[in-house]
């Protein structure tokens, strides 16, 4: 699978967010993930249409990366959608280029996860405020995936943007990325790849197999209780 990663920030190099979440991606993804920052390629906000949909039409899933201004993104990414989602590519009489592929949103978000809930002082979650971008998939004949949110990058602890780092690669790069197995799978196989040097200490070795293992393990017992869930009901 080939991940199209369309950054958009009116300054993504200052942005700590943005430079945390592009160095964040190691060599064996970037393989299959491909990034591409719109406001540094079209610094003059023309765009190559023709080069968009030939990029689009050559990855699998595509993910809009931006942070969250005013419940919408910046704007160089909504007169890209304008320029390029044109009918008979994207929609309309044989518009179909898109069908079948993915659409996923990263977003920076300022304020707290908790301000996104009934009661928050936003007073609408994520998932309705990203309303539109769901219906450019639905229109286009694309999934659109659950996004992921990162909110208050910069009060997050190192252990924190640890598990984002994670959460990140994964998102791009795993077909199923909610779904817990492919990514126990995904921690298994980055594990048995790790430089065991790396981890500075003499039994590195033994550490990522009891690791691996107890995933595993957890694997199994969850896998042994669906199964019984599965019989209750039958």
């Amino acid at each position: 699978m080939k991940t199209l990663v369309i950054i958009s920030h009116p300054s993504v190099d200052e942005s700590g967010s943005q430079q945390f979440l592009i160095q964040a991606l190691s060599d064996r993804s970037l393989e299959q993930v491909t990034l591409h920052p719109l406001e540094k390629t079209y610094p003059d906000g023309v765009i190559d249409v023709k080069h968009e949909q030939e990029l689009l039409k050559s990855h699998d899933r595509i993910i809009f990366q931006f942070p969250f201004y005013w419940y919408s993104s910046p704007p160089l990414l909504k007169h890209w959608q304008d320029e390029v989602l044109t009918e008979h590519f994207a929609f309309g009489y044989r518009g179909n280029k898109l069908e079948g592929k993915e659409l996923g949103l990263v977003l920076s978000i300022g304020l707290a996860e908790k301000e996104y809930q009934t009661g928050g002082q936003e007073g609408y979650s994520i998932s309705e405020l990203t309303k539109p971008f769901q219906a450019v998939a639905r229109k286009t004949g694309m999934t659109y995936i659950k996004p992921l949110s990162i909110f208050q990058y910069a009060y997050m602890s190192e252990e924190e943007r640890m598990g984002l780092l994670i959460r990140y690669q994964q998102y791009l790069t795993l077909k199923k990325p909610d779904s817990l197995k492919p990514r126990e799978e995904w921690v298994i196989a980055a594990l048995k790849e790790t430089a065991t040097e790396t981890l500075g200490t003499d039994h590195s070795d033994f550490i990522i197999e009891q690791v691996i293992e107890h995933i595993e393990d957890n694997r199994m017992e969850l896998d042994e209780l669906r199964m019984h869930i599965d019989n209750y009901h039958e």
